[in-house]
């Protein structure tokens, strides 16, 4: 599943006539770097949340074909359902199986692949990356064992495989997707990597620039 339902606030004026996922960087959208990278990891059914500008997302992409994929869309209602809550929606689209969750506005090198058959605990599994210089608190810890602790120490980025039961008893409409960590860490029901490869939250556009700069230096 790929989000991009989000407004992108700290992007505007970028985002108010472009939906987040689409902006580019170095001379391609985001969540078309998503979808070639899903493809060449072997993955061919995707699910992607639309709210804010849904309509140029779903124009650009169509069935996912172009790109090697099937999608289908999970049409949330105006200003969007937050991150947990949007993925409660689309759970009848996903399955009963574990799932890849990515955010839409990451920029990310990690190996999709490796996470098709990653070991992770009954709930799910995250990637992790260093704090960046805009969130130095950081949001969760890594314990010897793999399993996620509370605390700073690292930031999650975006990335993670997560079971539908993380979200079994929850009630549809606006939740965000902390919480919902915050009490599967607590019952040690989910698992961590640290990735130390090329990530970039796409948030602001001072962060855009950088980015462009990550791009630019990897080709």
């Amino acid at each position: 599943m790929i989000l991009a339902a989000g407004r992108g606030e700290r992007l505007r004026p970028l985002t108010d006539q472009v939906p987040k996922p689409l902006i580019t960087v170095g001379g391609k959208a985001l969540i078309v770097r998503h979808l070639e990278a899903l493809a060449a990891a072997g993955f061919s059914e995707v699910v992607i949340n639309l709210a804010w500008l849904g309509e140029q997302i779903q124009q650009a992409l169509g069935d996912g074909g172009a790109f090697g994929v099937s999608i289908a869309y999970s049409q949330e209602p105006p200003g969007a359902l937050e991150t947990a809550g949007g993925i409660i929606q689309a759970l009848p689209l996903l399955g009963e199986q574990p799932f890849l969750m990515i955010s839409g506005d990451v920029l990310c090198g990690y190996p999709l692949a490796e996470l098709r058959s990653c070991p992770s605990a009954p709930h799910g599994h995250l990637v992790m990356v260093d704090n960046p210089g805009h969130h130095p608190g950081g949001d969760f810890g890594i314990d010897a064992d793999g399993r996620l602790r509370s605390g700073g120490g690292l930031t999650f980025s975006g990335l993670a495989v997560l079971h539908p039961d993380l979200f079994a008893g929850l009630a549809p409409g606006r939740r965000a997707l902390r919480p919902v960590f915050e009490d599967a860490i607590a019952r040690r029901r989910l698992s961590g990597e640290h990735y130390r490869g090329m990530w970039s939250d796409v948030g602001t556009p001072e962060r855009l620039r950088e980015a462009e700069a990550l791009i630019a230096g990897r080709d």
